[in-house]
C-alpha cells in the first residue's frame, strides 16, 4: 500500500462546525434529504449538506499538492471519483490545460451545475460500477470524501475499480481515532455509511489490493 497524505486535511480544519446541533436539528430527516444528493444538499440550507456549494478557488492548492506529488505530466489523464460540480477537476485543467480530465458523479443536481470549464468532461457513474475505462488508462485517480458513503460491499467494488484504472492513486475518507471523533462525526455526517477508524480503513485496502495513497480527515 501507499503512504498516508495530508493534502485535503489543511482545507478541512479550517471550517467550524457545531456538532450537536446538527445531531437535534431533526438529523434523520435531514439525512433522508441529504442522500437523495439533489439541490437541498448542494445549494439548500446548511442542515442539509453543503449549503449552497458555489466556488471560492479554495481547491487550487490540493490540484497544485496533487500535481507536485505525483509529478503529472503536462498531458496527464486524470479521473475524479465523485466529482461533485467537478471544483478540482477545474483546477486541474488551469494548471494543466492539456490534461484530459473525467469527473463521475451520482448527483444530477451536481452534474448540471458543475463549472462550465469541465462539464463536458463529467458523466452520471457510480464510484461502485465498473468503470468504462482501459486498466491504467490513468496518471493519477483520486476520490476526496467520497467512498465513505457506501456500504461495504459497493467499497470493495470502488477500490478495486480505482486500483485498476491509475497508475496513482489517492482516497480521502471521513475517518476517526479515538471516541470523540467518533462521535463528532455521527453527529455531523448525513450520508455516511462506512464509520471505520484510520486502522480499519487501511486494513480494507490492504484486504483490497489497494496500493495508492489515502488520507483521512477527522472532526476534532
Amino acid at each position: 500500500m501507499g503512504h498516508l497524505l495530508n493534502i485535503i486535511t489543511p482545507l478541512h480544519k479550517k471550517s467550524k462546525r457545531n456538532y450537536l446541533e446538527r445531531m437535534v436539528n431533526d438529523k434523520v430527516h435531514c439525512s433522508e434529504v441529504a442522500r437523495q444528493y439533489g439541490f437541498d444538499y448542494w445549494d439548500g440550507d446548511r442542515k442539509y449538506g453543503y449549503g449552497g456549494y458555489m466556488y471560492d478557488g479554495r481547491w487550487e492548492t490540493v490540484a497544485r499538492s496533487l500535481i507536485d506529488h505525483y509529478r503529472l505530466p503536462k498531458d496527464a489523464k486524470i479521473l475524479d471519483v465523485g466529482c461533485g460540480k467537478g471544483f478540482l477537476l477545474y483546477e486541474f485543467k488551469k494548471l494543466l490545460p492539456q490534461a484530459a480530465v473525467v469527473g463521475i458523479d451520482i448527483s444530477d443536481h451536481a452534474l448540471q451545475n458543475a463549472k462550465e470549464e469541465v462539464k463536458p468532461f463529467l458523466r452520471k457513474l457510480a464510484a461502485q460500477d465498473k468503470y468504462p475505462f482501459a486498466d491504467k488508462e490513468f496518471d493519477l485517480v483520486f476520490s476526496n470524501t467520497t467512498l465513505h458513503n457506501l456500504y461495504i460491499f459497493e467499497l470493495q467494488k470502488a477500490v478495486r475499480e480505482i486500483e485498476r484504472v491509475g497508475k496513482n492513486k489517492f482516497i480521502c475518507v471521513e475517518s476517526y481515532r479515538n471516541i470523540q471523533e467518533l462521535f463528532n462525526v455521527q453527529c455531523w455526517a448525513l450520508t455516511c455509511n462506512a464509520f471505520f477508524s484510520d486502522k480499519e480503513w487501511q486494513w480494507f485496502y490492504e484486504s483490497n489490493g489497494y496500493t495508492g495513497d489515502f488520507e483521512f480527515i477527522y472532526f476534532e
